[in-house]
């Protein structure tokens, strides 16, 4: 309702307000029943902002890539002898041109394609592909926080595709039971069974069988396993990934119904106290391969610190928590590191009880790295209490901020990531600038992942 203010009446709105008139606008009372209206009307607007950049099937496609796009930020070669290439080798992909005699666009694939050649024949000191030591695994990473609106599954979107025009190959696993980035990347998620919950089940099924064979043993009756688990025991990660319509990002996506696994599990922990269930998520992966079929593994976590996010994050080799530059995201954080202090050393605390009694060795949960990063930065606004966090936080904080640009704005309109975005829908100068700031948060988080594999080679 818009209320027109009366300039000869200097007092504020909410002076003088009639309660008769108070009662009429406040309208009929709403019960239980009327969520379901309301819920509707949510889900009618969903479908409706979820299918832009859709085509009639309800599929999304990525856009192309200009030669000026790709020899900028994908492939560091200079157009000239970009092209002098392709008319060398008509066997490369030669993209298409938009009009007549026009610049030639080429998919994501022929990218690929592109860039894998010029590291057989090109300058050999060149970065044509990514630093990926062989036979060590996917680097798992982690965003997380409990507060909500700190633009997790933005940051979660913004760095799969970075990694994927960089030429990694990228599983997101989306943990939140909103499903936001399963909406960004428009995937279909039908129910929990098409969720990440059949690898948690199948993981507590194959402990629970194992006890069940010590109990044997010892002539006790094993505990029976439900439908549930039965069915859980069927499947893989290789049913559960969906492509998307980036070539080279996969996903494991989510849906409401995800919510029912924070719910599930402490009662499978109740049944068998001895299941490390922060263990489910490592495990599962690790078994079906995955962290040999991917470079990176990016988990979007839900804005709560419950079991799917313990899961998430003890999987994860990095931690990466987004927050915003104001005192209550700041005051939030600190209380989300507060939080993850205390569940995960009283894990520990329990686990190793048990380790000691035994001799074995204890449990210790240990990160890569963590940083927070700042998000929705306004510079203008923001720049002084950046600075206070930068000094308060060290190196924990990252030194780059994300910052909110005509160029995010319109990628939030569109339900996509800005590198979705067409740079000709902007003046050139607009789109450079606007995706420096990812740029630049996607170069600190590939030191970290590089960083971390490095270290691993070392042994």
């Amino acid at each position: 309702m818009v209320i027109e203010m009366n300039k000869n009446n200097p007092n504020p709105p909410y002076f003088g307000i009639a309660p008769d008139r108070a009662e009429v606008e406040l309208g009929d009372p709403l019960g239980s029943a009327d969520f379901a209206e309301l819920a509707q009307r949510f889900a009618n607007g969903r479908t409706v902002l979820a299918a832009r950049g859709m085509d009639t099937e309800g599929k999304k496609h990525l856009r192309l890539f200009s030669t000026w796009e790709i020899t900028r930020y994908m492939i560091p070669v200079a157009q000239a002898h970009f092209r002098r290439v392709l008319k060398a080798n008509p066997d490369l992909p030669q993209g298409s041109a938009q009009v007549e005699k026009g610049s030639k666009w080429f998919t994501l694939e022929e990218v690929l394609t592109l860039r894998q050649y010029f590291a057989q024949e090109g300058a050999k000191h060149k970065d044509y592909v990514p630093y990926r030591p062989k036979g060590l695994p996917a680097r798992i990473a982690a965003i997380a926080n409990f507060k909500g609106g700190v633009s997790k599954s933005v940051t979660t979107a913004h760095l799969a595709m970075s990694a994927a025009l960089d030429g990694y190959r990228i599983l997101v696993i989306d943990l939140d039971s909103q499903g936001s980035i399963s909406s960004i990347f428009g995937t279909k998620v039908a129910d929990e069974w098409q969720t990440i919950f059949p690898l948690l089940a199948r993981h507590y099924a194959k402990h629970l069988m194992a006890e069940n064979q010590a109990r044997l043993s010892r002539g006790e009756a094993p505990q029976p396993l439900d439908d549930t688990l039965d069915e859980a025991r069927k499947l893989t990660a290789s049913n559960l990934i969906q492509s998307t319509h980036w070539h080279n990002i996969d996903i494991i996506g989510a849906q409401l119904n995800l919510y029912w696994a924070e719910f599930q599990i402490p009662v499978w922990r109740m049944g068998a106290r001895s299941w490390k269930l922060w263990d489910a998520l490592t495990d599962s992966l690790a078994q079906d391969g995955v962290l040999d079929d991917y470079d990176i593994v990016l988990l979007d976590t839900p804005p709560a610190l419950g079991y799917l996010t313990i899961n998430g994050l003890t999987a994860a080799d990095i931690l990466l928590v987004p927050t915003g530059a104001s005192f209550l995201e700041f005051d939030s954080t600190g209380r989300f590191f507060d939080m993850l202090h205390a569940t995960f050393q009283s894990i520990e605390e329990g686990e190793n009880i048990v380790a000691r009694a035994l001799g074995r060795e204890g449990l210790r949960f240990e990160w890569d790295a963590v940083r927070t990063l700042i998000t929705r930065y306004d510079n203008s606004q923001q720049a002084e209490f950046a600075a206070l966090m930068q000094g308060l936080l060290g190196s924990v904080l990252a030194s780059e901020r994300q910052e909110f640009t005509a160029l995010i704005g319109q990628a939030s309109e569109q339900v996509a990531g800005i590198y979705e975005a067409d740079y000709r829908d902007f003046n050139r100068e607009t789109y450079i600038r606007g995706r420096e700031t990812f740029d630049a948060t996607y170069a600190m988080f590939k030191r970290l992942v590089v960083g971390s594999w490095r270290r691993a080679e070392k042994g």
